[in-house]
């Protein structure tokens, strides 16, 4: 199953991406958006995945973190994927990943591009119009051989720099 893991810099200098909620392309995600592809329903997954980067940024202890989101897409064993039951705080097409992933189930890196920073760290601040621009900025792709140097750049580039 194809997943979209939050992420923040920080996980791109891991050894493995530790176990987190996700977002997928589920059958509950489809039932909301029936008239969208496949396609459309990883993008969807993925929007969802970015807004939960910004909510990790905005989580105490995230404070040094570079001020761009970081979605991970991997391709994981379905038995690595518990589907969460929507409810009130919990989106259709969210999955709990149960295991550790593996750089090498990595197939992209989608990432914010420089010019989204302002709006990323305003929106870490509760700022709802900030958090509103940065949702609509277009994540950047990023093949995952340029994880080394996507994590050198993003950790020269901390917020307390800025």
């Amino acid at each position: 199953m194809r997943v979209y893991l939050p992420a923040t810099a920080a996980d791109l200098a891991a050894a493995e991406i530790s176990p987190r909620t996700a977002h997928a392309a589920t059958a509950a995600l489809a039932a909301v958006f029936p008239e969208e592809d496949q396609e459309g329903l990883e993008v969807s997954a993925s929007l969802c995945a970015a807004d939960a980067s910004l909510m990790r940024l905005a989580a105490p202890g995230a404070e040094t973190e570079a001020d761009r989101r970081v979605v991970i897409a991997a391709d994981v064993d379905d038995a690595q994927v518990r589907q969460l039951p929507v409810a009130d705080d919990v989106l259709p097409g969210t999955v709990e990943v149960t295991a550790p992933v593996s750089w090498d189930a990595v197939a992209a890196l989608l990432v914010d591009e420089a010019e989204a920073e302002p709006d990323v760290r305003a929106a870490r601040t509760g700022d709802e119009a900030a958090f509103e621009r940065a949702a609509e900025a277009d994540l950047l792709w990023y093949d995952v051989s340029e994880r080394g140097a996507l994590a050198e750049e993003l950790a020269a580039t901390p917020r307390d720099q800025h």
